[in-house]
């Protein structure tokens, strides 16, 4: 059993003291389906104990059509986003390190423009989110997949990591395919191996897990821990709230030490 008290987590049977309270995997009201201001996610961090928190809201993308996304912040407010974070991690340098990041599919003919926008806005990292294929006309892999479409998002990941982009894999288990088919297993191993080989961590999703969905599951973390996979915790905050939710983290932490995998919460920024 594991209790958290002002940033420092420990085990109440050896008294070992962990120090994993980061989180890089929070969401602003840009995005159209989160709440709270940028200063109220601070503010809960800080009163949670969090060390350092980062910003990753959903990327806008530049498309070649008219298509406008209801899940991701616009083009035009990527800005104010940037801008606003920049203030307020000067104004709390003294309580907490701010980061400012995005969540990004992986759009191969789209990549160009991120790379650009990422040396315009001198990001410090962005995160993999493979919510779809392409949005104009794709596929979202969180609904019930085809074998095929199974495939298709585990490709998209690992050309997705392979660039060098991507700090870690959000909810590398949202694919939503039978766990319990052996093709399944085939195709989450291969993504396992492939981030192993990068040295790239997959995230344990508590938005996830304290709402029930189909990821985390323990199929996939079964892979992880055969393979040895590193596996940072990610709060995908859509509210301020969410960061003072202690003992849903206090679970996934307990879940994942029982399990023997290789918890960590650093992560490789750009440059």
């Amino acid at each position: 059993m594991y209790y958290i008290v002002k940033g420092l987590c420990y085990n109440i049977f050896n008294n070992k003291e962990l120090t994993i309270m980061k989180n890089y995997h929070t969401h602003t009201k840009r995005c159209y389906h989160a709440m709270d201001t940028e200063e109220e996610y601070i503010l809960a961090a800080i009163q949670s104990g969090y060390t350092e928190l980062g910003f990753s809201d959903h990327s806008p993308w530049h498309f070649d059509s008219s298509f406008h996304s209801s899940m991701r912040m616009e083009e035009d407010k990527l800005e104010g986003y940037v801008n606003i974070l920049k203030q307020l991690r000067e104004k709390y340098k003294d309580k907490i390190s701010i980061k400012i990041g995005l969540e990004c599919e992986y759009f191969e003919k789209y990549m160009p423009w991120l790379e650009k926008i990422v040396k315009e806005y001198k990001l410090d990292y962005l995160i993999l989110g493979n919510h779809f294929d392409e949005d104009e006309t794709g596929i979202y892999f969180g609904r019930s997949l085809t074998q095929q479409q199974l495939t298709k998002y585990v490709d998209s990941c690992i050309k997705g990591l392979r660039t060098g982009l991507y700090s870690y894999l959000a909810h590398p288990d949202l694919a939503n395919y039978d766990i319990y088919d052996p093709f399944y297993t085939q195709e989450m191993t291969r993504l396992c191996l492939e981030a192993k080989k990068l040295d790239i961590p997959l995230e344990f999703n508590l938005l996830g897990f304290s709402t029930h969905r189909q990821y985390p599951n323990d199929v996939f973390f079964k892979i992880v821990q055969k393979i040895g996979n590193k596996v940072i915790i990610g709060t995908d905050a859509h509210e301020s709230s969410a960061l003072l939710d202690l003992k849903t983290y206090n679970e996934a932490l307990n879940y994942l030490k029982k399990l023997g995998i290789d918890i960590t919460e650093d992560i490789k920024f750009l440059k």
